[in-house]
Formats: C-alpha cells, sequence, structure tokens
C-alpha cells in the first residue's frame, strides 16, 4: 500500500472532504468549492483534484439515494447537457491551463454574483434568457467542475434566484453533479491520473464521505429555507473570495 504520508495534508484533506461531504448532503455545491484549493496546500491542485474525485463519487451515490424523486426536471434538461459539453472542453484543457486563471475567473463571477443580489434589484428574465442563462452557466459548471471540483458556484448562479424548496434545490443539484462527476471518471482515466498513490489515499479517505453526507442532510432537514438560503450564498462569496486570493497569490509577485 502506498499513500502520501504527510501528515500536513491530512490535517488539510480531512475538513476539505467532511466540508465537500456537507455541501452534497445539504449545504449547497458552492460549500464545495473551497475543498481543493484547501488541500492544494499540501498537493498540487490536479493531484488534490484526482484524490477527491472517487470520494465525491462515494458521495454522489449516497446523495442521489437520498434525494430520489426530490429534484427539478426541466432545470435538469437544460444544465446537464451543457455541463458534458463543459466537461468535454475541461477535459481537453485539463493540465494544460494554469489553475491559477480558472480559480480567479471563477472567484470574480462568485464575488460579483453575490454583490449583486445583495445590492440589486431582482430582475425577471424571459423563458427563452433563463435558458440561455441554463446553458451558459452548465457548461462553466462542468468545465471549472473538471479542473478543480468547483462547479457549485456556477450553477448555484443559476439555480439560487429560482428560490426552489430547500430539498429540490439540493436534490437538484445532487443529481447535476452526480452525472456530471461520474463523466468525470472518464477523462482522467484516460489521461492516467488514477495512479496507485492517488487511488490508496482516495480510499484512505472514503470513510468521510458517508460521515460528511449525514451531517450535512441533517442540517437540511433541521434547518429553516430562510436560513439555508442565506448560508449558502454567504459560503458563496467566500469561497469566490477564497478562490479569488489564492489565484492573485499564485500569479502574484509573491508567488
Amino acid at each position: 500500500m502506498i499513500l502520501i504520508d504527510d501528515p500536513f495534508f491530512y490535517l488539510l484533506a480531512i475538513p476539505s472532504v467532511l466540508i465537500y461531504g456537507m455541501s452534497k448532503g445539504g449545504l449547497g455545491g458552492a460549500t464545495g468549492a473551497i475543498s481543493v484549493p484547501l488541500m492544494a496546500l499540501a498537493v498540487d491542485p490536479i493531484q488534490a483534484a484526482v484524490i477527491l474525485l472517487p470520494i465525491i463519487c462515494v458521495m454522489d451515490i449516497h446523495t442521489m439515494v437520498l434525494f430520489r424523486g426530490s429534484f427539478d426536471r426541466p432545470v435538469l434538461k437544460i444544465i446537464l447537457p451543457a455541463a458534458v459539453v463543459g466537461i468535454g472542453f475541461g477535459s481537453l484543457l485539463l493540465g494544460s491551463v494554469d489553475v491559477a486563471y480558472i480559480k480567479l475567473l471563477l472567484g470574480v463571477i462568485a464575488i460579483s454574483f453575490c454583490l449583486h443580489h445583495w445590492f440589486s434589484l431582482k430582475v425577471k428574465h424571459s423563458t427563452k434568457e433563463d435558458r440561455f442563462s441554463g446553458y451558459f452557466w452548465g457548461v462553466v459548471a462542468g468545465f471549472t467542475s473538471t479542473h478543480v471540483h468547483a462547479g457549485g458556484p456556477p450553477i448555484s448562479i443559476y439555480l439560487l434566484p429560482k428560490n426552489f424548496d430547500k430539498v429540490i434545490l439540493v436534490g437538484t443539484l445532487a443529481i447535476f453533479f452526480g452525472v456530471a462527476n461520474f463523466i468525470k471518471l472518464i477523462p482522467y482515466t484516460f489521461l492516467g491520473q488514477f495512479n496507485s498513490v492517488n487511488l490508496w489515499t482516495s480510499l484512505a479517505l472514503m470513510p468521510l464521505a458517508p460521515i460528511g453526507v449525514s451531517v450535512g442532510h441533517w442540517l437540511l432537514k433541521n434547518g429553516s429555507q430562510k436560513v439555508l438560503y442565506r448560508l449558502i450564498y454567504i459560503v458563496l462569496f467566500c469561497s469566490g473570495v477564497k478562490l479569488a486570493f489564492d489565484a492573485l497569490i499564485s500569479l502574484g509577485p509573491f508567488s
């Protein structure tokens, strides 16, 4: 058995996996956006993404069972095909694009969206505009999810303004990312990312997956919808700040 033996890595990886699981179970997809950047403080971002992917797939099986029947089918018909396009595009560029640029773009988008939500008047879009918005953010979510498992912020930008019931919101996210993450296994495998070290490390962290999902699901069931939405927006904003900060540190004079 060969796996990462750096204690500092596990100091970061254990909370990262638990946080990602909680995001799957009920805190919203944006929460998990901090997991790869947090793990990337100890290992390469691509390696962090590779280690997380099998764990995330186990989480997805759990959440799709928990939320079976609790999702918005018309929305999924828009965003899932778009995500497949984004995953395909992201796979072609996997490893050839500086992750810092992706983090910076994602961070700016997430911060801007939250500021617009908090300080602007709500504008109702036509059905055609809404469909185009769904295709756009679906592609962006597929792309960013492929590189840093951070598809939560862009897809949240499309879903949050719809004000779904909290269970429908998280259930829709569960189905969306469940399908997307299993598709991502294909390019990751073909690109040779799953070596023995990464797979054994994933296996060592795997028992944390159901724990994180269960905690998140408990919070969803026992919390108010208003508080949940408020929390998701706050986490989305903090995730955006974290992603942008990490990117600027990497690209700036202190890198």
